[in-house]
């Protein structure tokens, strides 16, 4: 069985398209997927700090094209993307409580409702109220989901996922890897994500 690691962050609209797909994608192909949040912003600190003067400073003409493309995409992957009014939003909350998704065994629940709760309806996911929604439609308990992104062993844990992307040669969201070192960066990748999968399963 091949295995994919899918390195994502909720607060990237290409990662929400990748996302839309990609359990998808591991059901045809046999594959077994591993789920690793990571902050996005922190992979950029380290090595793509050139994206925050393009944000900044967008080109006019890519610019609008930019908003074609995603609104494009999103109506290809059926799901809604607007543009939220907290953007770039703080998601280190939003995303260490994908690690306490992931430990209650409600990972793509919570990473679905934190994705369209975010870029469908617009909310902002820094906010307490907000996450505290987020587990009641997923079935998380609020006190638990709470504590439980405060402590050290979650915190290392996103930490960890994110130094590793950036170790192996990772540089935004989502990224992932076919068998430990075949790595793949973007939504528009996912034909050769599946194409490889595939053959890894000849």
């Amino acid at each position: 069985m091949a295995q994919l690691e899918f390195f994502f962050d909720c607060s990237s609209p290409w990662t929400y398209l990748a996302f839309s797909r990609i359990e998808a994608i591991v059901e045809r192909t046999g594959a077994e997927i591993i789920w690793k949040p990571v902050l996005v912003g922190g992979i950029f600190n380290a090595v793509n700090k050139d994206v925050y003067e393009t944000r900044a400073n967008p080109h006019p003409v890519k610019g609008r094209y930019y908003v074609k493309d995603l609104k494009d995409w999103a109506d290809y992957c059926g799901i809604k993307i607007g543009m939220p009014p907290v953007f770039p939003v703080r998601a280190v909350n939003a995303m260490r409580g994908a690690i306490v998704a992931l430990d209650e065994g409600k990972l793509p629940a919570y990473a679905w409702a934190t994705f369209r709760t975010y870029w469908g309806e617009l909310q902002d996911i820094s906010q307490p109220e907000v996450l505290a929604g987020i587990c009641r439609e997923v079935g998380i308990d609020e006190a638990l989901f709470a504590r439980r992104i405060t402590e050290e062993d979650v915190k290392t844990r996103l930490r960890e996922n994110t130094e590793d992307v950036i170790t192996r040669g990772g540089f935004g969201s989502p990224t992932m890897f076919i068998n430990g070192t075949d790595m793949y960066f973007g939504n528009d990748r996912l034909p050769l994500v599946e194409a490889a999968l595939e053959r890894s399963r000849s």
